[in-house]
């Protein structure tokens, strides 16, 4: 029997054990996309306690404890950071073969380095113990990316931020690049006519355009796509369902259908996708022009039970897996930006695995050897950044694509003790081409399997980005 979580965890060949000792292992990281707080680093937060820093915000733990029968006082509700920690210590047992219980220990672990599996039992010494680390200065914010070896975060931010954290950590100095990320979804958000004319207005306040029309809409996202670009963003997000391209362009004009939402009439659903498009291929040509790279996050069902969102609101998750087509729209939004030459860098993410080789094989479609690997499939993302959906991500890639030209893994996450997750990732990365190795599938070339596991860890992505910050040696 073999031991649980050994320095040769998911390692399963004595190839998938060196490559990852000795190239992998030991590599920057370069977290192109998450959610961690700028106010945080900018502040240098020290947390209080090992809920604070461990459930806050974090809706994959939320899930498993609600599934339990967990109440919800527990979870998001006003019950003690000592109460939701002991929840959560009661929970741990029960996520047994759901990545929950392999991340909760690579955590504890290489954290704080605490070797115990988390029970009942075990639950109030690890919280104790923790609890008592946290509080010393090597645990702070900035002090916890150094120690994962992190180069460059990539935030989320909304065009109408002011990016004041981030100027502050600019400001700094700081020694790892905290770079914003251009996520303007609210800029499209035109299913709810009032809110979406509220944040017309906060968007006219953060880029000094008086916002009128379709036209105006455009200048204030240029303005703000600049100012992010003056801070080092060279990337925007876009979280969708689907992209969209309407059937007869011609059909509606985008200023009549942006003055019918400020004036609180309710589109219909084929006037909101024409909409939509004309506000993401505009704005993928202001992208291009900028030399930045376009994510796109498609197929997720977001905030499916009503009660709950009115309740606790977006993101406490309520979110899922959706079934939406994506492939005709997909290829034809992509044409009308590479039909004219104006087709930034992107990278595709689905939820859904079953779009894996529509993924695999829509990005050979517009790779046009201007740059290696100009169009990503992303890495396995939300519920697939599991070892199960991780490996289908590699082969589908693998047997589509090229493996060697991905940009490799991101944390997606809120939490500053999600940096595991890039271990995670290495270690399955090495396994599944030590594994080949082993079957003789691919023959053990150890120079130049070592290089593609360490582009793919790394290089590629360091080399894909125009990060133009450069931290401070």
């Amino acid at each position: 029997m073999t031991s649980f979580l050994t320095e040769d965890f998911l390692l399963q060949s004595e190839y998938a054990k060196r490559l990852y000792h000795q190239y992998a292992e030991h590599l920057p990281i370069i977290d192109y996309h998450c959610h961690l707080s700028p106010h945080d680093i900018a502040i240098n937060r020290q947390f209080d306690n090992l809920t604070r820093i461990w459930l806050e915000g974090d809706h994959y733990k939320w899930r498993a404890m609600r599934t339990l029968g967990v109440n919800e006082k527990y979870i998001t509700g006003n019950g003690s950071d000592t109460e939701k920690f002991e929840q959560w210590a009661y929970a741990v047992p029960y996520t047994m073969r759901n990545p929950l219980y392999h991340w909760t220990h690579l955590e504890l672990k290489r954290y704080f380095g605490i070797e115990k599996l988390l029970t009942p039992q075990t639950g109030k010494e690890i919280y104790a113990g923790a609890t008592d680390q946290l509080k010393r200065a090597e645990f702070s914010t900035r002090s916890l990316l150094k120690r994962m070896k992190v180069e460059t975060i990539c935030t989320t931010d909304d065009p109408a931020d002011t990016l004041e954290y981030h100027q502050q950590i600019k400001k700094d100095r700081f020694d790892i690049a905290i770079l914003p990320t251009f996520r303007p979804d609210k800029a499209y958000a035109v299913e709810n006519a009032a809110a979406y004319k509220t944040y017309v207005e906060k968007l006219s306040a953060a880029s000094g355009v008086k916002i009128t029309s379709f036209d105006t809409l455009l200048d204030a996202l240029k303005n703000r796509v600049e100012f992010f670009h003056s801070l080092g963003c060279r990337l925007s997000d876009h979280g969708l369902e689907q992209l969209y391209f309407p059937e007869n362009g011609k059909a509606y004009s985008a200023d009549n259908l942006f003055k019918k939402v400020l004036q609180g009439e309710v589109l219909s659903r084929a006037e909101r996708e024409h909409f939509k498009y004309a506000v993401l291929t505009a704005l993928g040509k202001m992208y291009h022009a900028r030399g930045w790279t376009q994510q796109f996050h498609l197929g997720a069902l977001r905030n499916t039970n009503e009660r709950m969102l009115r309740v606790l609101g977006p993101d406490t998750g309520f979110d899922s897996i959706g079934d939406f087509s994506q492939a005709v729209a997909l290829a034809r939004f992509l044409n009308e930006l590479d039909s004219s030459d104006q087709l930034a860098k992107t990278i595709l993410y689905n939820l859904n695995p079953g779009d894996n080789e529509v993924m695999g094989t829509m990005i050979g479609n517009f790779n046009d050897g201007s740059i290696k690997g100009k169009i990503q499939f992303g890495s396995a993302w939300w519920f697939l950044d599991q070892k199960d959906g991780m490996e289908k991500q590699i082969n589908a890639l693998s047997n589509l694509g090229l493996l060697s030209c991905f940009i490799g893994m991101l944390t997606d996450s809120r939490s500053f003790l999600s940096y595991p997750r890039h271990e995670y990732f290495r270690r399955i990365l090495c396994n599944v081409i030590g594994q080949d190795v082993a079957n003789g599938e691919l023959p053990w070339d150890e120079s130049w399997l070592s290089k593609i596991v360490s582009d793919v860890c790394y290089h590629n992505a360091k080399n894909y980005f125009n990060f133009s910050h450069q931290p401070v040696k």
